[in-house]
């Protein structure tokens, strides 16, 4: 059979931007979901955000990956192709949170992983009878995962494609993430030589692991950042605030070639932390932490959520200031969103604060609900404002004052990011304008 694998697109401010720029990074499912494919099938590779889908192209299924923010185009592709006679399957977070409604749109859903039930999709499809949802029935054994197809990206759209996944899972529930909702609670790990054969084999210097949590297990992560040690690689990649305060295993993780982590600081407010399952960060660590990354070398792509029931309109201003005390290298600012799957989903379902269901609009970047202390407009501005200041050229020259090795990567970063924003005000945001103000809406 011929399979065409398609990651819809969806639009945020400093992740996406219009078609003609390069993405940072390919969506990994499709080339390992093209890995798990028996050789006698043909696979094509379509990310919508760099590529345009040919709806009339000879095809015997097609394949949708999709993050709630990219639902409603995902659901559209799969119209278009149904329409055709054209079988679709569909998974990833959002079918995996709503099935039945995700059914509307497809021939079947996969429920979670698609390890030990995509060979039995393809049968299926092979033999004429797609069964309506397929799940698996145990986790992932991740000692067998095939090494992804990134032979089939067109790698010239991307800053890189070299994403290499070494864990699943993560130990904590944070009631506004997804990712205990969909790989589970229990952290699962590759081999660590699996994962180093894999990078030797990559070409050019910069690998992302796109790990939720590289050093939630320490023991394991330090054997990793040994082995990586001599390869002459230089990685990203995403950490708790729990690891950070290990001084040698951040000075191993910088020797191995560590150069930046994302660490989701999510809130100043420790009863916010507490409430949403997060009580793990200590705001009061949270200095220290990114003092010992940057004596290493290390950047630190700082996360904030804003919207909490605890949050009023200072919180935007406060957050700028800490940012800007601490030159964290990199902002992630996002709204609060209930995404499917999500504690907060259900609560906020469940007092019918929910004020907006379109699909699109759950990027991080659109106030979706009502607020407890604000207003939704008002969140909605606040957020705008901190991303314009953060943004800044002001902020960027405070920040990253004095950052040494880290000024050449994490500036071009920053820079990259407010192009990036510039365009999604002009595009998503033109009410607002475009000039930054000193003092926060609502203040």
């Amino acid at each position: 059979m011929h399979i065409t694998l398609i990651a819809p697109t969806w639009s945020s401010p400093l992740v996406h931007g219009s078609r003609q720029l390069r993405a940072a990074f390919p969506p990994l499912a499709l080339p390992h979901i093209a890995a798990l494919t028996p050789p006698e099938h043909r696979v094509s590779l379509v990310d919508q955000s760099v590529q345009t889908i040919e709806y009339d192209a000879p095809t015997d299924l097609v394949g949708i990956t999709m993050m709630t923010a990219a639902a409603p185009a995902g659901y559209r592709i799969a119209d278009r192709f149904r329409a055709r006679g054209v079988p679709v399957v569909v998974g990833g977070m959002h079918p995996s949170a709503l099935p039945e409604e995700a059914k509307e749109h497809a021939d079947a859903v996969v429920i979670g992983e698609a390890e030990g039930v995509w060979e039995q999709v393809l049968a299926d499809r092979r033999d004429g009878g797609l069964k309506p949802f397929y799940r698996a029935s145990e986790p992932a054994n991740l000692d067998q995962l095939p090494v992804p197809r990134r032979d089939l990206l067109d790698r010239g759209r991307y800053l890189t494609t070299n994403l290499v996944q070494t864990s699943r899972g993560c130990p904590f529930g944070c009631d506004f993430c997804t990712v205990s909702n969909f790989f589970g609670r229990a952290y699962r790990c590759r081999p660590v030589e699996q994962v180093v054969q894999e990078v030797t084999q990559l070409s050019g210097r910069t690998v992302i692991f796109v790990d939720d949590n590289i050093m939630a297990r320490p023991p394991r992560a330090r054997e990793l950042f040994s082995r990586l040690r001599g390869l002459g690689k230089r990685w990203l990649s995403q950490a708790s605030l729990t690891m950070l305060q290990d001084q040698e295993l951040i000075s191993l993780a910088a020797r191995s070639g560590c150069r930046g982590l994302f660490v989701g600081f999510e809130s100043l407010s420790s009863d916010t932390l507490k409430k949403h399952g997060k009580s793990f960060n200590v705001t009061a660590t949270y200095g220290d932490a990114i003092k010992r990354l940057h004596d290493n070398g290390i950047g630190v792509i700082g996360a904030f959520i804003f919207g909490f029931d605890e949050d009023d309109t200072s919180v935007f201003e406060r957050t700028l200031r800490f940012v800007e005390k601490n030159r964290i290298d990199v902002i992630q600012s996002s709204i609060l969103t209930p995404l499917p799957g999500t504690g907060v989903y259900r609560k906020l379902e469940a007092e019918g604060r929910i004020v907006d269901r379109d699909w699109s609009h759950y990027t991080g970047g659109y106030a979706v609900f009502r607020p407890a202390l604000m207003s939704v407009d008002q969140l909605q501005d606040g957020y705008d404002w901190l991303l314009k200041q953060t943004y800044s050229l002001r902020s960027i020259g405070r920040r990253l004052w004095m950052a040494g090795s880290r000024l050449l990567t994490f500036g071009a970063i920053n820079l990259a990011f407010r192009n990036r924003l510039a365009e999604y005000f002009r595009r998503a945001r033109p009410q607002l304008g475009s000039t930054p103000t000193e003092t926060p809406p609502g203040a």
